[in-house]
């Protein structure tokens, strides 16, 4: 793996199969052998499928990981773990599935990456509220480095929408 100046990365990691975990755990103790040092971890939190139907719930979280690993080298061995621990294909026919372990790379510093290969930041993070909670539990102030909002303001807006708060004059 080439080598670059160290960085900070986010992943998202969940399992909504078996010990999820100890899906989990594995998956972070190859990511301190293989990625780098693991800086801070969320808490697991325990959410319903979204995108798919699902009668069994995920456990996830967020860790900050230092790194001087190749971005591209990164995320391969990212995926690498995934197919270790059990991951067969990120979906089935098109559609989400149940899984043994997710991990996705959320941010890496403040790299805008748009390749075939590799999205960053994660296109889709900013409006989930299980990669959100608990990111923002462990780098609330972190800030989008193409939207410009906190992760507490990205989160705020979630549940803003989610229970249709407004403000009303008396």
């Amino acid at each position: 793996m080439s080598e670059e100046n160290e960085y900070i990365i986010y992943l998202a990691l969940g399992s909504n199969l078996g010990d999820k975990q100890k899906n989990i755990e594995e998956a972070l103790d190859r990511i301190e052998e293989r990625i780098g040092n693991i800086t801070a971890l969320s808490a697991f939190y325990l959410t319903a499928p979204i995108g798919f139907q699902s009668d069994n719930i995920f456990a996830n979280c967020v860790c900050e990981v230092l790194t001087s690993v190749n971005i591209y080298d990164l995320f391969a061995t990212t995926q690498l773990i995934e197919k270790e621990i059990g991951r067969h294909g990120k979906t089935k026919n098109g559609y989400y599935t149940d899984r043994l372990i997710d991990i996705d790379l959320i941010l890496a510093g403040d790299r805008v990456i748009d390749t075939p290969e590799l999205i960053l930041p994660h296109p889709r993070f900013h409006n989930r509220s299980f990669v959100l909670d608990p990111l923002c539990e462990i780098a609330p102030d972190l800030v989008h480095p193409v939207l410009g909002k906190t992760m507490r303001e990205m989160r705020d807006e979630i549940v803003k929408k989610k229970y249709h708060i407004c403000s009303t004059k008396r």
